[in-house]
């Protein structure tokens, strides 16, 4: 085990008795690494490391997630004129990855969908993609009507204004489902915003990878 992991996974209670180790002659590392054995008792020190090192990634998601929805809170939507808004936004952690999507729906009566999600693994284009046919999905089920979408994916935004035959190969799929969706709405019109006006979205789509990360993979 890496001294540094050691080191990162020890409580302060630990390194403080390690120190007193080293003044009985011990160096640093088998100080802490005694320390340590002697605090994982019969479990074990690569139990007692795993569990610590599972904690640590289970509370920086939690972290991760609730400044997510801080940001949400504080981003106020970009105002459209058409009666329905939507936002939506897509990552891959690594990309390719895990991808998160997050998508925002508004109204005109007050409706407000917010749509934060796992979306399988692929590159961040696919999970950009994802987002929008989410988001699309949700404007079917809500019968909306003149919606403006705003988006910071240049790459989708570009390809959901080309034919079937040139959209990009590896994002065809993904191009007929949201056309297919399209269909089925009245008025609707596709914006590139940059990404600093698309932080409803891209919180949701953060909260979404944040919980990806926090659920183990299935065996």
């Amino acid at each position: 085990m890496n001294d540094d992991v050691l080191l990162a996974l020890s409580y302060k209670t630990e390194r403080a008795a390690s120190r007193r180790l080293m003044a009985a002659g011990l160096s640093a590392p088998e100080a802490l690494r005694r320390t340590l054995t002697m605090s994982a008792g019969r479990q074990g020190l690569a139990a007692l490391l795993a569990g610590r090192a599972a904690l640590q990634q289970h509370e920086k998601a939690r972290a991760d997630a609730r400044a997510a929805a801080q940001a949400l809170r504080r981003t106020p939507p970009l105002q459209s004129a058409t009666p329905w808004r939507g936002w939506f936004d897509g990552a891959a952690h690594p990309n390719p990855g895990r991808c998160g999507i997050g998508a925002l729906l508004l109204g005109p009566d007050g409706q407000r969908v917010e749509l934060a999600q796992a979306a399988g693994d692929g590159n961040s284009s696919e999970a950009e993609y994802r987002a929008l046919i989410a988001l699309l999905q949700a404007a079917v089920d809500c019968g909306a009507h003149g919606l403006t979408v705003h988006g910071d994916s240049r790459v989708v935004i570009d390809d959901m204004a080309l034919a079937a035959h040139v959209a990009a190969p590896s994002l065809r799929p993904l191009h007929g489902a949201a056309h297919a969706l399209l269909a089925q709405l009245d008025d609707v019109r596709l914006r590139w915003i940059p990404r600093h006006k698309n932080g409803a979205a891209d919180a949701l789509s953060q909260r979404a990878s944040a919980m990806h990360r926090e659920t183990p993979d299935e065996h």
